[in-house]
């Protein structure tokens, strides 16, 4: 099946909301007397006429997804993933039935039937028939609808009790492959459903975060608000990364889609009610009353949710899948070139790098410089490979993950974009080449005392004098600056311009006469500096770009940010996979299946493929329409606060083992108790979590 264009899954969603909005206007439909039976059914002719009945036959996965999550957005329980998993298993005559509406088809797993009744049946008043699948090997039976009680409580339309009769049921044979890839669909369109009605309830709240006005302000503008419908937005997000990489390995017919689809529904299960729960506190009393949707978006968020328990997953919770089977995390797909370039950096490991030289040994970094690798996104003239930003995101995940030449591709990820953007043709003759190599250690003059994540407010100054700059503050947090050669310092060349207009980025060499450092370890391990500077006379061929100019040089790093999250992610990725294997060679240590520590496992791996998720369809959107820093934050948001949680939980399931040097993954790239150490920096490094919420909050339009 070819994957429908983004456009075209718009245009699709917006069909669905104008076709159903005679049959369905929520909130009246939501709570009208008879919305299980004549509007639903009503809602169904729409369906049928409309050709979304028909998705199945077509293997139309994106479409049924897309479809699904638009009637969450209207409330509506609309059962078009029955009919997709239907249409698919049943076939022939049956099969053309149900597309064309004589046949209207309800699904339970078999083993939920109870002396010939299965409750808890979305719709049921609206269909005919109801169809019973297998866990495995076996039969799938379809047989008429007999009768139908409605079991009134949170879910509105109610569910039902169904009972079916023996007269003319049909029954058909199911493979095991199938029935769980029946299972699979239907779990994953329940889990759109859901954040569909979770994403729209999240949607009103931010419009009302704008347009509510308390103690004189919108209350958009105060943070504790504007937090939590970032949170919200997180959730959403990860969310339609994760379904949209489930679908795309669903479409492609790779085996990989039935855990990327479980981890997608893992994910609503534990989040879709509390953005519902978020959108609601935000809403206040104005969502609380049921002219309001959010009372009927409340109901169905939790029902779909509720109900997929009723469903459980034939293969197993992902953490189950993980420990039990071979694979991990399901693959990514930056594109073509993209994932040829990451194979060929796993050849070149395998091949040049098998247990030899790691870290930043001088040997590696000449190999990984010969071939392009250290920084793949310069041009070649200058020792890069001329990479897109999916190329650069690949071949760096592939080197982090093997733990190789971390502080060297630091700089050709930070200050190797804006040299060559803003740098002078000397300049670039000099600093680019060096970074391609992997011998410019250096460390960042960012944060001050006063103004750690707050740049545009830095004190360090850079006063002109003749052809020098004479440059007089203070810098915190200098990692490295202990063994650095050179110092990429930001400073005030204008005290009188506002903010960003008057600082200037300067790259000079350590050492120079009033130039000094103390020296403070970390909880992590590393060195980090107080550098001071007493008059300290720098060149005027030391300014990168022009002066006054520094924030857009500033800024073109962080136009490349996806790629030191990306390398996150990969640490993170190793990490996480060190742990699988720890678990595999002892399956004890993690518990049963189904257990506690498995479900902790679940949301390990759940958050882990969020923030890779959430990477790779930035990535893939810079290639088309530019960056995407709200996605960046994003990722840097879930992936760092992550690796608090994930050192954690494997103190929890390894012991106290874990939190020893030589502990279970000794002599990986990092160790368990290196990365708890280091996840507080982490989350604050980078302008800390709180910057980037309020980040994404400008991304979303809230007020400051």
């Amino acid at each position: 099946m070819t994957a429908l264009a983004l456009e075209e899954l718009a245009d699709l969603r917006a069909t669905v909301a104008g076709a159903l909005t005679a049959a369905w206007d929520t909130p009246q439909s939501a709570g009208h007397p008879d919305a299980g039976d004549a509007r639903l059914g009503a809602a169904w002719d729409v369906a049928v006429r409309q050709g979304w009945t028909e998705l199945g036959g077509e293997g139309a996965l994106d479409a049924l997804v897309a479809v699904t999550g638009e009637l969450g957005r209207l409330a509506c329980p609309l059962p078009l993933a029955d009919v997709y998993v239907a249409t698919r298993l049943l076939g022939g005559d049956l099969a053309a039935a149900v597309a064309d509406g004589r046949i209207r088809p309800v699904v339970a797993a078999a083993e939920a039937a109870r002396d010939g009744v299965v409750g808890f049946v979305e719709a049921a008043a609206a269909a005919t028939h109801l169809l019973l699948v297998p866990a495995g090997d076996g039969e799938a039976t379809l047989a008429p609808i007999a009768g139908v009680r409605p079991t009134p409580g949170t879910p509105v339309p109610a569910w039902s009790e169904v009972s079916w009769s023996a007269d003319g049921a049909v029954t058909v044979p199911v493979t095991g492959a199938a029935a769980e890839e029946a299972r699979a669909v239907l779990r994953l369109a329940l889990a759109a459903r859901a954040y569909g009605a979770a994403g729209r309830s999240a949607q009103l709240a931010l419009e009302h975060a704008n347009l509510r006005h308390q103690f004189g302000r919108p209350i958009g503008s105060f943070q504790a608000v504007s937090h939590r419908c970032v949170d919200g937005a997180i959730d959403v997000a990860a969310f339609t990364a994760l379904a949209g990489e489930a679908v795309r390995l669903g479409l492609a017919g790779d085996r990989a889609w039935l855990l990327a689809a479980e981890l997608a529904v893992a994910h609503a299960a534990a989040t879709a009610p509390r953005v519902q729960f978020g959108a609601h506190h935000t809403l206040a009393a104005v969502g609380y009353f049921e002219e309001h949707e959010a009372p009927w978006l409340f109901r169905r968020v939790h029902a779909d949710v509720a109900r997929l328990r009723e469903l459980p997953p034939a293969g197993g919770e992902p953490g189950d899948v993980l420990v039990e089977g071979g694979a991990g995390l399901p693959p990514l797909d930056l594109g073509e070139r993209a994932e040829a370039a990451r194979a060929e950096v796993r050849a070149f490991i395998a091949e040049r790098v098998p247990g030899g030289p790691t870290g930043e040994d001088p040997v590696l970094l000449d190999l990984l410089a010969a071939a392009g690798y250290l920084a793949p996104g310069l041009p070649r003239e200058y020792g890069g490979r001329g990479a897109d930003p999916a190329e650069q995101v690949a071949i760096g995940e592939e080197l982090t993950y093997a733990g190789l030449a971390r502080q060297a591709r630091v700089a050709a990820g930070m200050l190797g974009p804006s040299i060559a953007a803003h740098g002078t043709p000397e300049q670039k003759s000099r600093f680019l080449p060096l970074i391609s190599r992997g011998r410019m250690p250096f460390y960042l003059g960012y944060s001050e005392p006063e103004t750690g994540s707050d740049l545009a407010h830095l004190r360090t100054t850079a006063r002109r004098d003749g052809e020098d700059w004479v440059v007089t503050g203070q810098k915190m947090w200098g990692t490295g600056a202990h063994t650095a050669e050179w110092i990429w310092l930001a400073a005030r060349t204008d005290p009188e311009a506002r903010a960003h207009a008057g600082i200037t980025v300067f790259c000079f060499p350590v050492g120079l006469p009033g130039w000094s450092i103390q020296q403070h370890r970390s909880l992590g391990g590393e060195i980090s500096c107080t550098s001071f500077f007493d008059d300290v006379r720098v060149p005027d061929s030391a300014r990168i770009g022009e002066p006054g100019g520094g924030w857009r040089v500033l800024t073109e790093a962080l136009a490349h940010e996806r790629i030191h999250i990306a390398s996150g992610t990969a640490r993170l990725l190793r990490l996480f996979d060190d742990l699988l294997g720890v678990l595999r060679a002892d399956p004890a240590a993690a518990g049963m299946r189904g257990s506690a520590a498995r479900a902790t496992l679940t949301g390990l791996a759940v958050r882990l493929q969020a923030a890779r998720a959430l990477v790779a369809s930035s990535t893939r959107a810079a290639l088309q329409a530019g960056s995407d820093p709200a996605a960046a934050a994003m990722a840097k948001i879930i992936g760092s606060e992550l690796e608090e949680d994930l050192g954690e939980a494997v103190l929890q399931l390894l012991g106290p083992a874990a939190a020893l040097a030589d502990g279970p993954n000794a002599g990986a790239p990092q160790t368990f108790e290196e990365s708890l150490r280091l996840s507080i920096m982490m989350v604050v490094s980078g302008g800390t979590n709180d910057i980037q919420r309020n980040l994404v909050a400008r991304a979303l339009g809230l007020p400051r």
